[in-house]
């Protein structure tokens, strides 16, 4: 046989396989609820919860014990902050406190009483702000507001007794900011929760839904009994009957892919300095990273039931370790190495780089190659795979 003929043969046994696993797929719903329908749900879910980018609107209470014109004009300012709506005014701190662990606030701003007589007079007025920090993202975004609006007060009641004493404006900003301070927020300029979170979450979401349909489709086969059939129709061949079981999953897969990449960086407008083709390079080489990692995960745990909680949990860590949800450089040396064992760890860092900071894929090869590795797993355990799925009993 000649060599075209034999990669002929080669090709009409994969796609027999495939046509297969086709048959297979369509007559189990649970199948299309984790390829097509959950990701779509996420899609849409995600990207809707926070589609203004950062709250809006959060309830704030206000101590106002003050009473003047100027403390009115302080809450004013405040409320004026997008992120913070005063929704109610309380006669004391006690009372705001219970409010707060009632959950009716995220916060007050306590205003005490005397705080403009102090100001006028040149003394120095304590105002307060008390968040729940049990909120994190509430609490640090309020705790911002306020201590902007009360910078900004102090800042005003300092340079009107300045220009009381005869100094001119130029000498009066020097006092306040002796050193003017130049901020600049690289990659994420917007500060968008939605930018940040949506393009790790969702792709990460993605892979757990792919580690989980690769061992289920896997272990299913010992499941029913069919694993020597499914072999015997690649001529026991474990890479030929691999390749066809996992094709279908993979195209449409990389169809879900496709439609995030779309749908974030084409409608949405998510950054992407890299260009569309080179992040759906870097979801591609995601998707066959989280397949090689499942096929890895049901080698190593050949049941069912163990290979898809295995699936799940390795899934969820990568929430956690991958960089998005705590800084890396902050954890424990070894979980900083631990966390490249994950493939949504590789795949966050090229997010960042490429789509946020625009550098191109051969400046970040080391996590490209990173993917290749995740993809390779299944060439190192293609004969534990053979062995498991002729010998092992299946385990309910």
């Amino acid at each position: 046989m000649t060599a075209k003929n034999t990669k002929v043969c080669t090709m009409r046994t994969i796609l027999k396989i495939a046509a297969r696993e086709i048959r297979l797929m369509a007559g189990k719903p649970i199948y299309w609820f984790c390829m097509v329908a959950a990701p779509l749900f996420c899609y849409l879910f995600f990207t809707t919860l926070m589609s203004s980018g950062l709250p809006t609107d959060m309830p704030l209470g206000l101590v106002d014990n003050d009473r003047t014109a100027t403390s009115r004009s302080l809450a004013r300012n405040l409320n004026a902050f997008q992120m913070t709506d005063i929704t109610a005014q309380y006669a004391d701190v006690s009372e705001a406190r219970r409010a707060v662990q009632m959950g009716e606030i995220y916060g007050f701003y306590y205003i005490p009483e005397g705080t403009s007589r102090l100001a006028q007079r040149q003394e120095i007025p304590t105002v307060s702000f008390y968040t729940n920090y049990s909120y994190l993202v509430a609490g640090s975004l309020l705790y911002r507001d306020m201590r902007t609006v009360s910078e900004l007060a102090s800042g005003a009641a300092s340079r009107t007794v300045l220009y009381a004493k005869g100094a001119t404006e130029r000498q009066a900003m020097a006092y306040l900011q002796p050193i003017v301070i130049d901020t600049h927020a690289v990659g994420n300029p917007w500060l968008n929760y939605n930018v940040y979170l949506s393009n790790t979450i969702i792709p990460g979401l993605l892979m757990l839904f792919i580690f989980m349909v690769t061992v289920y489709g896997i272990g299913t086969e010992v499941k029913r009994g069919t694993a020597r059939q499914w072999i015997g129709l690649a001529g026991c061949s474990m890479w030929k009957a691999l390749t066809g079981k996992l094709l279908p999953q993979l195209l449409v897969f990389l169809l879900m892919g496709t439609l995030y990449v779309v749908w974030f960086y084409g409608f949405l407008n998510f950054p992407c300095k890299c260009g569309i083709p080179t992040m759906w390079l870097v979801m591609a080489l995601g998707v066959m990273a989280a397949q090689g990692m499942g096929v890895f995960m049901f080698a190593m745990l050949p049941t069912l039931r163990l290979g898809l909680s295995f699936a799940s949990l390795w899934g969820v860590i990568s929430f956690s370790i991958c960089g998005m949800s705590f800084p890396v450089m902050a954890m424990h040396p070894v979980l900083q190495g631990l966390g490249y064992l994950f493939p949504l760890r590789h795949y966050f860092l090229l997010y960042v780089n490429c789509a946020l900071d625009g550098y191109p894929l051969f400046n970040v090869w080391p996590f490209v190659l990173g993917l290749v590795g995740f993809i390779l797993l299944p060439v190192m355990s293609l004969g534990r795979l053979k062995k498991v799925l002729l010998t092992v009993p299946y385990i309910p």
